[in-house]
């Protein structure tokens, strides 16, 4: 009986004996370089083993049928081979490397950053307020970076020969269609944003993403801050106005707004403008913004709003009329904006939105009354999908609505009505696709169709970044761009064709330790831009889509804020050739607005023992072109170049406490902006002119800041 049983034991250890099978074969990376140290097993069991110095792995298992086989490593994709048991033999493995989000390539062609958690910012948000001469406004910082060119009467963004129309702004993805305040010209305007409410800005210069559109040249997106950090009250006080806001956080939802009186009486009391310009009733505002959000499990809901009146009465010089030409005027904006982000257990993200603005102006000129009333909403819906962390794919679709009415009324009771409506439908897609830490890709294409022309547009768009050093990295880009033309045409014609735009862009971007820096030439090749055949455009020009012309040119920044202590810096230069036919051109030609050469410096130290900021700003921008009737040339004369050197001293008081001065034009430059022309020769045939100058050649600004805190260990120095 004990020889039988020794038996059957020998038997069934024979028998399992012959039931292992062997498992083996080779690792290597894409280049046929071992592996070694990977790991290597058949999923839900304890049978595998790891490679060798040769990238080998050889083990045994008595598992059957169809099994996983999982090959993992460290800064690798894992691996996987599915399949029978007995044909995992002789394998020859090759691991992909994993794509790093944190030391991987990024798609930068065209696309400047500001927010504390961005890889390639170049920008804080705090530099909008900090940096001299900006004085807290977002578009006067943006006007540092290369590819902006300095409009000194205008004050919005214009950006690689393009004019202030053809950039777009946009608030959490929703469209913002009046983003600056109204004023008169000559005066240069301001953004209607807080820059405390926004946790980071995306400025792009060019070849921006399939998700936006309408807009020729660059668009500026802006995202509210999710979550707060703190509950706590600013206070202003200011020698224009003053300001408070507030931040209260209860639970997973808070509020956050703030207010702001401005009134330019007593500055031009004490600093009066130049004299071609007399203010009757010098600029007036009280404006508010305030954001809402509530943080769920999956998803954060968010609302904006902000609403802004102002008024000016003002007379300026003129000269083809012997008195001063009066202009009054009274603006009301108000804006909505909601968005809800959800996130879905399986990677998808859905994106909902929605933007609606109301906007009237009331102007007299001369006797005349003109009333303007804009309303716009925008729809926008969005899903996203992660793959795997090398491709992602995201879709969408969205409404435009824009509703424009203008009322002209003369004295003796006469009244010209002119209007449009306009509704725009768009899709997009775009996807990212990471093929190596090294190389990746963005490609995208945008369809629309707008109403008021009956027109159907399709726009291509790509990017490429490659890695060529663990700092460094190369970026192009190419995209179709469309725009319907702006109001001041369409309310007088709406039998034309939307104008394009090619954009075409090289970048080289370095960063490391502190520093960065960024080379980026470009092309931009313009087609179908709106011609006519008047000064102005008006109900009896006659109009066409003619125009064409290019710009073409090399933007260079550099930054350091680590090889000298406490002291920050930046330079920038913008290298802009560029000529168009459009509006009322006679020929090809650079425009007003496109000086050739930019160049801005911007400087920061903290002195510990003085408890202060000092900043130091420059900006110079080359002659700008300008018509001299008296000469047969078309725009063939310049200005004198432009020069602004601005100062800020930031004194903290305590941690709550911050005094404020800033200087613009310090050392007084008597800058040009144009020249006019009388509309009629003189008796010796010869067209007078009038230079047109700064509305104030240096600007003096204090302020006081107390922000009071729950956080005791909040500090003002943050905000330095």
């Amino acid at each position: 009986m004990k020889n039988q049983i020794t038996f059957s034991l020998l038997f069934l250890m024979a028998s399992v004996s012959s039931a292992q099978l062997t498992i083996n074969g080779t690792v290597t990376d894409k280049s046929n370089v071992p592996v070694a140290g990977a790991n290597v097993y058949l999923e839900g069991t304890y049978d595998g083993s790891s490679t060798d110095d040769n990238g080998k792995f050889s083990f045994e298992t008595s598992e059957t049928g169809t099994q996983t086989l999982i090959i993992s490593m460290l800064s690798y994709e894992p691996h996987y081979e599915i399949g029978d048991v007995s044909y995992l033999k002789n394998l020859n493995i090759r691991l992909l490397e994993a794509v790093n989000s944190l030391t991987g390539v990024t798609l930068t062609a065209g696309t400047f950053e500001a927010g504390d958690n961005s890889k390639v910012s170049v920008l804080k948000p705090l530099d909008i307020v900090t940096t001299a001469g900006a004085a807290g406004d977002f578009v006067a910082a943006l006007q540092t970076l290369p590819g902006t060119s300095t409009v000194n009467e205008d004050g919005r963004l214009f950006v690689r020969g393009g004019d202030a129309g053809e950039t777009q702004v946009f608030i959490d993805g929703l469209r913002v269609f009046q983003p600056f305040n109204a004023t008169a010209n000559n005066i240069p305007t301001r953004g209607r944003f807080s820059p405390f409410l926004f946790k980071g800005i995306t400025f792009s210069t060019g070849g921006y993403s399939a998700e936006y559109g309408q807009a020729l040249s660059s668009v500026l997106l802006m995202n509210t801050t999710d979550v707060p950090d703190q509950e706590k009250t600013d206070i202003s006080i200011m020698s224009v106005g003053g300001g408070v806001g507030h931040t209260e956080i209860w639970g997973d939802e808070s509020l956050s707004f703030n207010t702001q009186y401005i009134n330019l009486a007593p500055y031009e009391s004490l600093i009066p403008s130049n004299q071609g310009i007399r203010w009757n009733s010098p600029y007036e505002s009280i404006s508010g913004e305030a954001v809402f959000r509530s943080k769920g499990e999956k998803g954060i809901f968010k609302l904006y709003t902000g609403f802004n009146h102002a008024n000016l009465d003002i007379e300026q010089e003129n000269i083809n009329f012997e008195e001063f030409v009066r202009f009054e005027l009274t603006n009301n904006n108000l804006y909505f904006n909601s968005s809800y982000k959800h996130f879905f257990a399986n990677d998808w993200t859905l994106t909902s939105g929605a933007s609606v603005s109301w906007d009237t102006n009331e102007i007299g000129l001369f006797e005349n009354t003109i009333d303007i009333k804009e309303t716009g909403s925008h729809l926008k819906l969005k899903l996203k999908k992660t793959f795997s962390n090398r491709f992602n794919l995201q879709f969408g679709t969205e409404l435009f609505n824009i509703d424009f009415e203008e009322t002209f009324r003369t004295p003796d009771g006469m009244q010209f009505k002119s209007a449009y409506d306009d509704q725009l439908l768009a899709g997009f897609v775009e996807s990212d696709v990471f093929f190596s830490n090294k190389f990746a890709m963005k490609l995208g294409a945008r369809v629309d169709n707008t109403s008021v022309l009956n027109q159907f547009n399709f726009s291509p768009r790509v990017s490429l970044a490659y890695q060529s050093s663990e700092n460094g990295q190369f970026s192009f880009a190419y995209g179709n761009f469309y725009q319907t033309p702006q109001s001041n045409i369409l309310r007088y014609d709406q039998n034309l064709n939307v104008e394009k735009t090619s954009h075409y862009i090289l970048n080289y971007q370095y960063v490391a330790n502190g520093k960065t820096f960024r080379a980026e030439a470009y092309h931009k090749a313009y087609d179908g831009l709106v011609k006519y055949n008047t000064e102005m455009p008006q109900f009896d020009s006659q109009f066409n889509n003619l125009g064409d012309g290019y710009a073409s040119g090399l933007d260079i920044f550099w930054r350091d804020n680590k090889s000298i202590k406490d002291f920050d810096y930046w330079a920038s230069y913008s290298y802009l050739n560029t000529k168009r036919d459009f509006r009322n051109f006679r020929e090809r030609a650079t425009p007003n607005f496109a000086p050739k050469h930019n160049i801005s410096i911007v400087t920061k130290k903290w002195v510990n023992k003085l408890r202060s900021q000092i900043g130091l700003s420059y900006n110079y921008a080359s002659g700008r072109p300008y018509d001299n009737p008296n000469t047969a040339e078309f725009l063939a004369e310049k200005t004198k170049a432009f020069n602004n050197l601005s100062f800020n001293w930031a004194y903290l008081i305590d941690q709550q406490k911050i005094l404020y001065f800033s200087v613009n034009n310090v050392l007084g430059f008597n800058n040009v902006n144009n020249y006019q022309y009388a509309n009629a020769p003189n008796v010796d045939g010869v067209f007078e002119r009038q230079t047109i100058r700064p509305a104030a050649d240096s600007f003096f600004f204090v302020g006081f800041f107390w922000t009071i805190s729950t956080d005791k260990k909040s500090n003002q120095l943050d905000n330095l």
